[in-house]
């Protein structure tokens, strides 16, 4: 379980009608995931998606996410009977599972309700990992410094529990990313390599983009039948894509996945995770050996592309 360290807050200044208000926050959490999963967990958007609301009354919709040194991430959050609130994320320095830094900007119905400054320091271990998120907050309409601590707090917490559910596979590709995304994303290619050694896909239907799916049968050596159906999310060309992985069919959802494709000295690195849709399944996962079985099929992917 995660444990709640510290939630401090302290005043800096306030002016003299005020309506500006600064406050420094600190958020401190530990995690039972390693550091690696959490950073994941942390900026991957397939994952973002599934802890960003703080509670099941809101809703989160992202309409922009891109998580590199430049790029911003746009989301509306929705209640009922509530105007939306709109918050703007601009990611302005990345260190992999050290240190992250964005700004925020918060607004509802065009007006600017806040900004801030947003960091967030890793550490940790293979088992365990800590983060501690510092928020330098500037309200502008109003004080908004109650909302940010509810909001993160319950972010947070959302957060840790998602990254204890999740599953992080990574390979070195020894191939270029547009060779590597090419075997993935096209429909003779991806049923030929896809699954752990030994098993084999059979497609009722493919369709490779954004609002596409993947309906197929996992078939094990021993010729059992796994039922998959994959709907694609989000498709971003050489750079990464988001799916939902069901139990069959327009089954229950076993879980929220994302592949991710970075150059590295003209190899790719394959980043692999998925957000389990229970902790309970997690841990089934884990126990029928899902890591190796998925550290298979990125050996399998790098064979077919080396191999052409």
């Amino acid at each position: 379980m995660t444990q709640n360290l510290a939630t401090n807050t302290t005043i800096g200044a306030a002016s003299d009608d005020g309506k500006n208000r600064f406050a420094t926050l600190t958020f401190e959490r530990d995690v039972a995931a390693p550091v690696t999963v959490l950073w994941e967990a942390w900026t991957a958007p397939a994952a973002r998606a599934t802890w960003a609301a703080p509670s099941p009354s809101v809703s989160v919709e992202f309409q922009e996410a891109d998580t590199r040194v430049g790029g911003r991430e746009i989301s509306l959050c929705k209640a009922e009977g509530q105007p939306d609130i709109r918050c703007e994320c601009g990611w302005l320095a990345l260190q992999p599972a050290v240190r992250s830094v964005n700004y925020e900007v918060v607004s509802c119905e065009g007006a600017i309700q806040s900004a801030a400054l947003v960091t967030a320091d890793f550490s940790g271990s293979h088992e365990r990992s800590r983060l501690v998120v510092t928020v330098q907050l500037s309200s502008l309409a109003q004080d908004m410094e109650a909302g940010y601590r509810e909001g993160f707090g319950a972010g947070l917490d959302n957060l840790a529990l998602a990254a204890e559910r999740t599953m992080v596979l990574q390979r070195v590709i020894r191939a270029p990313r547009s060779v590597v995304w090419g075997a993935w994303m096209n429909p003779e290619t991806l049923p030929q390599w896809w699954g752990p050694e030994g098993f084999s896909c059979r497609t009722q239907r493919i369709d490779l983009r954004t609002g596409g799916e993947w309906v197929f049968d996992m078939i094990a050596p021993d010729g059992t039948v796994f039922p998959n159906h994959h709907l694609y999310i989000e498709v971003r060309p050489e750079e990464r894509l988001g799916y939902t992985l069901l139990w069959g069919e327009n089954g229950p959802k076993h879980a929220d996945a994302w592949a991710s494709f970075e150059d590295q000295d003209g190899a790719t690195k394959v980043t692999l995770g998925m957000v389990f849709n229970t902790a309970a399944e997690f841990q089934d996962a884990k126990g029928f050996g899902a890591v190796e079985l998925g550290l298979q099929t990125l050996g399998k992917l790098e064979r077919f592309v080396t191999s052409r």
